[in-house]
């Protein structure tokens, strides 16, 4: 599994057996998703015999049609990317400047502020269902998406993760430089510190971005089969004496490939934020 260089500065090459093993976990963890697009090209009789398909069959663009008639997933896709997004800038925004604060600046009780923000992590979010749910009826918030948005629009490891990150790759130095110059706390924060956490903001944001995306446990509270994300509107394809599984994969699969169209795109710029902030650490 040793690589070879061809001499100092040289390029590394992998051996065989380095190839064989990234075959492997590459195959491993695109299986799930070649599984869901076999069953949704099938019937719900096909996918019940044994042995199961291994292979596409002609029902596709049919199942296709009728989950997103059925789900409504035309609505639910829109609903999932403004509920994602606003919960991902808000999350870097915010987890940024009070990263930065708990790592740069000194103030009374900061550690023990820190420690509770951390200790937040460890309260299952099973606990808060009760009173947060009161909390939006009382507000009227009841299925409209800032009931989705707002109680998550900051999170403790957006913080934490912010704070680490930004303990190395800010110098202390470059914070008093710019006070020196007669920038004020708002100008240190725009042209000091985000320029420095860029990577490990575009980090932060795509890991919310997907957790948002994927969760079904507070939406399926908050909304209804009205105003659904996509998780929400998925659970309505299962309704049924018997569900039709190639209909509920078809589903599964239209609330895939935003997602793998996104790290499509980006995913060069978000590999290069993580090492970029792996030698900056």
């Amino acid at each position: 599994m040793r690589g070879r260089a061809g001499g100092a500065g040289g390029t590394l090459h992998g051996g065989k057996l380095t190839y064989a093993v990234l075959i492997l976990v590459t195959v491993i963890a695109l299986f799930p998703l070649f599984w869901t697009a076999v069953a949704a090209s099938r019937n719900n009789t096909r996918l019940a015999e044994m042995p199961p398909p291994f292979w596409f069959g002609g029902n596709l663009f049919k199942n296709l049609e009728i989950a997103w008639t059925d789900a409504n997933m035309g609505l639910a896709l829109l609903n999932t990317t403004i509920v994602a997004g606003s919960i991902a800038v808000g999350t870097v925004l915010f987890g940024t400047i009070a990263g930065f604060a708990f790592a740069k600046l000194r103030f009374r009780f900061r550690n023990l502020l820190l420690m509770l923000t951390i200790g937040t992590m460890m309260v299952p979010p099973q606990l808060s269902v009760v009173p947060l749910f009161m909390a939006i009826a009382e507000l009227e918030w009841t299925n409209q998406l800032q009931a989705v948005i707002l109680p998550t629009l900051v999170s403790a490891f957006g913080v934490f993760f912010m704070r680490q990150y930004l303990v190395e790759a800010l110098p202390t130095e470059l914070i008093e430089a710019a006070r020196v110059d007669g920038a004020n706390s708002l100008r240190v924060v725009w042209h000091v510190v985000f320029p420095a956490a860029r990577p490990a903001m575009a980090v932060l944001g795509m890991l919310t971005f997907v957790m948002a995306w994927n969760d079904f446990f507070w939406p399926i509270i908050a909304l209804t089969q009205q105003n659904p994300t996509v998780q929400v509107a998925l659970t309505g394809l299962g309704r049924g004496y018997i569900p039709d599984q190639s209909v509920i994969m078809a589903g599964a699969l239209l609330g895939t490939l935003p997602l793998l169209l996104i790290l499509t795109v980006f995913g060069k710029q978000i590999v290069g934020g993580i090492m970029q902030g792996a030698v900056k650490g």
